[in-house]
């Protein structure tokens, strides 16, 4: 027996079923990754300063073991760094104390921490953010907010 369009009809139930197990797989299969990033700069820096640095933060959450994996990158400081970090729960616009202190603040910044449920939540809202610090910006010259990437 064939189907409308010549092919055999075991062939159209084989194609058929496939198609449904691939799809089927594909639902069961969801991350358990969540992406973060945040562009840093100086403008959002609370309060803002006028240096030309830039950079960028990106973090990885599994979300099973609330293993967080980041990367850091920047350039254009006022000079060396002297510290970095993640910092929250801060909302843009807002400060917050570290959560996660980096070991080395030269870039590339890489590393791995294991958050706590709260800070994996906070994080998970958008309410961290990565700064790096330098001498002429004790405070903070660049700062980033940590958005979940869609």
């Amino acid at each position: 027996m064939t189907t409308r369009y010549g092919f055999p009809l075991r062939m159209a139930v084989a194609a058929g079923i496939a198609t449904a197990a691939l799809v089927g797989c594909g639902m069961m299969s969801r991350s358990n990754t969540a992406a973060f990033s945040g562009a840093m700069n100086a403008a959002s820096e609370v309060p803002p300063n006028m240096t030309r640095g830039s950079g960028m933060a990106e973090a990885w959450l599994n979300k099973d073991t609330n293993v967080l994996k980041y990367k850091i990158t920047y350039e254009g400081l006022s000079g060396p760094a002297t510290a970095a970090h993640f910092h929250g729960p801060a909302a843009a616009g807002a400060n917050a104390g570290v959560v996660v202190p980096f070991a080395n603040p030269a870039s590339p910044i890489e590393g791995t921490a294991t958050l706590t449920p709260a800070q994996a939540a906070d994080l998970m809202a958008g309410r961290w953010y990565a700064n790096v610090h330098t001498a002429a910006n004790p405070g903070g010259e660049i700062r980033g907010q940590m958005l979940p990437k869609m």
